[in-house]
């Protein structure tokens, strides 16, 4: 088999445009998704030559060493954070591809989040990444997948492992509660909202005429609601935090706020927000413990900080209170 170096393209104007190509392929990028993915490689790529490197042979230390630069030119967190994404893309397609045997940037960490508890999304930030899910893939399958992981995982809190690892019985019969087992193979039953029921039958019935189609080739029947090549035979936690970082960009969300982890935030705290007691959400999310919890108990501190100020008689100032 020949090596990654030997069937790369030389000039790095040939991997940013066969990756644009793909994207635009594959997931029906945004024109300015693309846009801004071509000038964040343009520029990584301009200084990897003035660093005598290029895409082929850059390694993690050097895509770090950008990283340090690009702070240096004084960029914003999100910008610095939509650079390390697309260089992420650049190297997950250029590994398909199989012009690199690695991806340099997988296990980077971005730039710092900002240090206010929790960690989560907006409303309208969550509403942007579920209408981005129903936009990206290549294929009416892939779009309808995607929207249902998403939906899933904003309706329901749980954690990557946990969606991803999902058996396709769970949801036969357009159940309206689903059973999720979670840490220690403790098992917990989790409400589905109607947007998730109806995004879950969608890609089920979808899958299980894939599954239906394989058969009649011989191939086996998967028990999972997201099947995979992993080993595991479903889709993979790293392959869903590279998609969630797409979809993020694609909705014009900053990435370097989405993970897997923030929508499971923002899954408690909209609920708080939404008068929801803590323990009920503790229930919810399969927390061992109270202590897990603190960051849901600051946010209704805050709350009910702010209620009082608003509303009690006594915070108003007033002479003689």
């Amino acid at each position: 088999m020949p090596s990654p170096a030997s069937i790369a393209p030389t000039h790095p104007d040939s991997w940013i445009s066969s990756f644009l190509a793909a994207q635009a392929a594959d997931l029906g990028a945004a024109k300015n998704t693309q846009l801004a993915y071509g000038r964040d490689l343009k520029d990584f790529a301009d200084w990897l030559s003035r660093h005598a490197s290029s895409f082929a042979a850059a390694g993690r230390d050097q895509v770090e060493a950008y990283l340090v630069f690009c702070d240096a030119q004084g960029l914003s967190k999100a910008t610095r954070a939509r650079r390390l994404s697309a260089i992420r893309q650049l190297y997950r397609f250029a590994h398909e591809e199989g012009w690199r045997d690695d991806n340099p940037a997988l296990r980077i960490k971005g730039p710092g989040a900002s240090q206010r508890l929790p960690g989560t999304l907006s409303l309208p930030e969550v509403e942007r990444l579920l209408d981005a899910a129903r936009r990206k893939g290549r294929s009416v399958p892939e779009r309808l997948r995607n929207c249902a992981l998403v939906e899933l995982l904003y309706a329901t809190g749980m954690r990557v492992s946990e969606l991803v690892g999902l058996p396709v019985a769970a949801v036969r019969g357009n159940p309206k509660m689903i059973l999720v087992k979670g840490k220690g193979d403790k098992e917990r039953m989790v409400p589905l909202s109607p947007p998730a029921r109806a995004a879950v039958q969608e890609w089920l019935a979808e899958r299980d005429a894939q599954e239906d189609a394989g058969r009649k080739l011989g191939k086996p029947a998967s028990k999972q609601l997201f099947p995979g090549p992993g080993v595991d035979g479903h889709l993979t936690r790293q392959h869903f935090y590279l998609l969630i970082k797409d979809i993020a960009v694609q909705g014009g969300v900053d990435p370097s706020t989405v993970t897997p982890h923030t929508l499971r935030h923002a899954f408690a705290t909209h609920l708080l927000a939404g008068g929801a007691d803590l323990m009920v959400i503790q229930a919810l999310l399969g927390h061992a413990d109270v202590a897990t919890t603190e960051i849901y108990t600051h946010v209704l501190d805050e709350d009910l900080r702010r209620l009082v100020l608003t509303h009690h008689p006594l915070a108003t100032g007033k002479p003689g209170t």
